[in-house]
């Protein structure tokens, strides 16, 4: 499973025209779901989004995580992140989960979240979206487990 995850003053998932998930502060978080994996995975990565520090203290220093911002978590599923792209000029989505299963370990993970205390909008899994972010920093890091 990977996430890059974005900080972000503002963030927002539209479909067909319409805004499906916006924010205004915290995470914009792209979710790849790899055919390995499973929910005690999504499950991990749900904890560690929830405790990265990639937000400033009073000291300018990256020490909080997003619930100590109280930050929102917006969640789009990217399967492309997910693609194999070591080699040639295409990439190969042989190491991509089945539709089935990423859409399941995806809203398992937006549950996740949410039994945490977060709000988490999202997009629409296989959906065609346009996503709007203004990224703070820029900070940005890619989150595997």
């Amino acid at each position: 499973m990977i996430a890059l995850v974005q900080r972000v003053t503002q963030a927002s998932v539209r479909i067909n025209g319409q805004v499906n998930g916006e924010i205004e502060h915290g995470i914009m978080l792209l979710l790849g779901v790899q055919k390995d994996d499973d929910e005690a995975k999504a499950k991990r990565m749900a904890e560690r989004v929830a405790s990265y520090r990639m937000f400033e203290d009073k000291n300018g220093k990256i020490n909080l995580d997003v619930g100590q911002v109280g930050g929102d978590i917006l969640v789009v599923s990217q399967f492309t992140l997910a693609a194999d792209t070591k080699s040639g000029k295409r990439p190969s989505f042989s190491t991509c989960a089945d539709p089935k299963t990423g859409e399941h370990l995806y809203h398992f993970f937006c549950q996740q979240l949410k039994e945490k205390g977060f709000r988490v909008p999202t997009g629409q899994f296989g959906a065609d979206m346009q996503v709007s972010l203004v990224n703070d920093g820029p900070v940005t890091f890619s989150l595997t487990v």
